[in-house]
Order: structure tokens, then sequence, then C-alpha cells
């Protein structure tokens, strides 16, 4: 056996847990992504681990074995695509901008991906971008910002910035209307939301109507409650956070500057914020902590937990039920904010 696949005592143990906590489709989608016999990430070189079977894969995975269309305009009717060039701190970055039915000029979402700063692209994560697009009746422009090692913090937090910069700037040349924009990201790239809205602040950029954190990466201490509760979950787990925060950081000096641990940054003046948790998950616990220090800090926000399912859901919706939920209320969330 490969030294670099999962151990198997606690791969068992993770599916043992797995079976008695996740729904059925959830369940489905994990066993999906282990058919694909994915290795271990934290085991891996950055290198390695960008060519593992994604959430993606194990999603098209469960739709050909429901016999059903993996394409994604039958999957979300009524949005369509077109690549764009969006600039970046130090360079242009690839982006896709979706655009739903109907007429503009449209909002614009200014969307980033996950992969903990080290791993996945927008394609991975084309699942909650194009949902969201139709659920908010918004474009959403999802940005490829840099990765670490090669580029480790800040470079992704400082191309999140410059995207917004440029969005705030060219929303009109492409039909978006530059006085209804909104942040957006999953994981890492839910944290690069929070943290680009109050740089946005900082710098005196136009502010965003709206915030959408999906769960995010809010601190980093590896010993919160659900970091314990589920050290040892799938998709992510605790060891591959390990693996993420040494991957992204220049030294340990890093994990305490407050765009990584965002429940230590000034939080106040930021526009409403919406928080989306998994039970199965270990960044639940930021999620927690990021609503108490945005209530505390007077910010107005809302955070909905799903039981039953595990980090990556929410761009799972052609299979997960609890997806559909939570881009609905994702959606509904922003549209609010974007109606006032």
């Amino acid at each position: 056996m490969s030294d670099k696949k999962p151990n198997p005592v606690i791969n068992a143990v993770s599916n043992v847990v797995a079976a008695l906590r996740a729904d059925d489709d959830q369940i489905a989608v994990a066993k999906a992504h282990e058919s694909l016999e994915p290795q271990a990430i934290e085991k891996l070189t950055p290198e390695e681990a960008r060519r593992q079977p994604t959430a993606a894969d194990a999603v098209n995975k469960v739709l050909e074995r429901q016999n059903r269309s993996a394409a994604p305009e039958t999957l979300v009717p009524g949005v369509t695509t077109r690549e764009l060039s969006v600039d970046g701190a130090t360079g242009p970055l690839a982006a896709t901008l979706y655009t739903p039915a109907g007429q503009g000029p449209f909002p614009v979402v200014l969307y980033f991906h996950g992969g903990g700063w080290v791993i996945a692209n927008r394609q991975v994560y084309d699942g909650g971008a194009r949902g969201l697009a139709a659920a908010a009746q918004a474009m959403v422009l999802s940005v490829d910002y840099r990765l670490a090692p090669e580029h480790k913090f800040p470079a992704a937090w400082d191309d999140a910035l410059a995207a917004y910069r440029w969005l705030a700037a060219n929303a009109a040349s492409f039909g978006g209307d530059a006085s209804r924009l909104a942040l957006a990201g999953e994981s890492a790239g839910g944290n690069l939301a929070v943290a680009t809205a109050i740089a946005a602040r900082d710098a005196g950029l136009s502010a965003p109507r709206h915030v959408l954190s999906v769960y995010p990466v809010a601190q980093t201490s590896r010993n919160t409650e659900s970091y314990l509760e589920n050290a040892i979950a799938k998709p992510l787990n605790r060891a591959m956070m390990d693996w993420f925060f040494t991957h992204v950081t220049r030294s340990e000096q890093d994990l305490d500057d407050p765009r990584l641990s965002l429940v230590d940054a000034p939080l106040a003046g930021l526009a409403p914020v919406t928080i989306v948790n998994a039970r199965l998950d270990p960044l639940r616990s930021d999620g927690a902590k990021l609503e108490s220090a945005l209530l505390e800090a007077g910010v107005e926000v809302a955070r909905k937990e799903y039981e039953g399912v595990a980090h990556e859901f929410f761009g799972a919706a052609a299979v997960l039920e609890k997806a559909r939920d939570a881009q609905a209320f994702a959606g509904e969330r922003l549209r609010r904010s974007f109606a006032r």
C-alpha cells in the first residue's frame, strides 16, 4: 500500500462515524469520492495534491450513477458564462463570469474558491458560483487568485483586494451594476471574502452590499470544539488544515495576522454578513466564532448551520438537498441587500 493513502484504520472509523451522522445523499457523495481513490492530502506535495480527485469529481460520479447529465448548463439552467481577465496585485488573473437569465444591469458578486489557498481553482468550485448566480439573480465573477506555497501569505489576499478594486472600476463594462457589489467565497475563499471587505473599508473603496462566507477559515487554532469533534472527518480533516497553514504561511507570526485570524480583526462597519456552516466540518466553530465577533462589532450577521452534511457541501446542489437549501438561503440574503 502506498504510504500516501489514507490510514486504513482512521479511514474505517471515519466512514463509520459518517454513516451515523451524515445524510444519505451526503454519504453517497463521500462513497463516490472514495471510489476515486484519493490519496491523503496531508501526505502529498502541493503539486500532487492538486491532481487529487475533488468534491466536484465526486458529484459528477454520483450524477453518473444516477444516469443524469453533469453538464453545468443542464444542472443550473439559464446561467451563461464567459471568461475574463481581471487585474490582480502583480498581474492578470483568470476569471469566469456567470450571468443569470434576465435583463441587466445585474448586481455582481466577486467569488473566491476554496482549497486552503494551496489547491483547487474556479473550475472545481463551479457548482457554488453558478448556483449562486441563479439564486441571487446576480452576476458572479469567480477569480483564480495566486496559490501557495509558490505565492505565500498575503499574496492571495492582495489579489482578492486588487480584484475587488478592478470590479468596482469595470463592472459596467460587462453589464454589471457597480453600485451593487458583494463578496462571497467558500472555505479559504470564505476567509478572503471577509478579509477583502475589511481591506476595502480600510482602503476607502466603495463598500460591498453584502458578504457571504461559506464555512470560512476564521481563526488559526486547531483545538476548537469542531476541530476536535471532526478531526478525522471527510473531505476536510484537522491534519489537512495543518498542512494548508504550513504551506501558506511564511512563519508562525502569520497565523496571528487578522487577515488569517478574522476573529481578531477590526470588524465594525462591515456590510451585512451571511455565514453558512456544515455540522460535519472542522471549520464549524470558526463560523460560530466569526458570528460572535461580528455581532460584538455591531455588524448584521445571519449564520445557518446544516446538520448531516460536510465541508464542500455548498457547491453540490445537483445531488445534495441541504446544498440546495443553503444556496437558496444565501441567494435570498444577497437579494435583500441588493434591493436596499
